[in-house]
């Protein structure tokens, strides 16, 4: 498994990652006047603050948010440090990423699952725990030598901006606003991905279709499209904003509000002229938590869909062995078989 950073300049894409006709991206340009919806969290009335958040978890499952409070230059910085990763030679980056004996600090390409895959995603990836007041950040990257001062940094602001938003969504959902403020959101991580240039776009993807196994996602998408979102049957293009974030509702959170918000299929497309550059960050629940749906929002008119299950159980079905019957089975109530 070599990264593709490595050696994607040489103008031809490998069979490996030539999709199937059925999953290939088809039109690579899509409509972007009916993107997703964007939250001025500066808007000084919580209450319609709120009510746009819940609005758009429950019809797009995504959103971008703008005046958020994390810093320009922060963000600004933490894109650059994040593009001198991926441009560093593969031998440097696989160095920096092999120095955690828990392997949580992760350099690969394509996927977790590299080796059983019928075919590849153009992309690579750098994952991480990002509590900075963790003992994990001795096994960030070193290099570039501001990593760990600028990406620290970031996690702690994405952290408090993480708890405001899920304050926000618990108390649209009538929850109270630290329902989630417990071991269901105490695993934050951060992963960094990188698509160089595609010499074939149009045959294969740097991330198929997918829900993300999170609660949230806070992403920071740059200014090269990518990023599309399937909604009502098609695919749309979420229009990168400067400084702004997309934020998409988890499986999991979909899960905890019984349905009524979405955790909404999205991929990303490659293209040939521009790298590519994204940071999420990912807000995890601890290992053992258990996840269902809300008590307080199930009743007789509104039975559970969901049953509980282990966050442990979850990752096993849905990342590790991608077997959509295992996560049905695990997750599905009774009734809704």
């Amino acid at each position: 498994m070599e990264l593709i950073s490595s050696w994607c300049y040489d103008g031809s894409l490998p069979e490996s990652y030539v999709m199937p006709p059925e999953k290939r991206p088809g039109d690579l340009v899509v409509p972007l006047e009916k993107s997703i919806p964007v939250i001025d969290l500066q808007c000084h009335d919580r209450n319609e603050t709120i009510r746009q958040i819940l609005k758009a978890g429950e019809e797009y499952g995504f959103f971008q948010i703008i005046n958020h409070g994390v810093s320009k230059d922060l963000m600004d910085e933490t894109m650059n440090v994040a593009e001198e990763f991926h441009a560093m030679p593969g031998l440097d980056k696989e160095r920096e990423c092999s120095k955690d004996p828990s392997g949580s600090c992760k350099l690969y390409t394509s996927s977790y699952v590299y080796p059983r895959e019928d075919f590849h995603l153009w992309r690579d990836a750098l994952t991480h725990p990002c509590r900075p007041s963790d003992e994990d950040i001795q096994f960030w990257p070193e290099k570039p030598t501001r990593y760990r001062q600028v990406v620290g940094a970031y996690s702690v602001e994405l952290w408090k901006l993480s708890r405001r938003i899920l304050e926000f969504i618990c108390q649209g959902l009538g929850l109270s606003p630290d329902y989630l403020s417990n071991d269901l959101s105490h695993v934050p991580k951060i992963m960094i991905n990188h698509y160089p240039p595609c010499p074939e776009p149009s045959l294969t993807l740097g991330l198929s279709k997918h829900r993300d196994p999170t609660i949230i996602t806070i992403l920071l998408q740059g200014q090269i499209n990518g990023l599309q979102v399937f909604k009502d049957g098609r695919w749309i293009g979420v229009e990168p904003l400067p400084h702004a974030f997309v934020v998409n509702i988890g499986y999991l959170l979909q899960i905890i509000s019984n349905g009524k918000l979405v955790g909404t299929e999205h991929r990303v497309v490659t293209n040939s002229r521009d790298a590519r550059t994204t940071v999420s960050y990912f807000v995890y629940p601890c290992d053992e938590s258990l996840v269902g749906p809300a008590q307080e929002l199930v009743d007789a008119k509104n039975p559970a869909i969901y049953k509980a299950f282990k966050f442990t159980d979850f990752v096993a079905a849905f990342v590790l062995k991608r077997d959509d019957e295992a996560v049905k089975e695990l997750i599905s109530a009774p009734s809704c078989n």
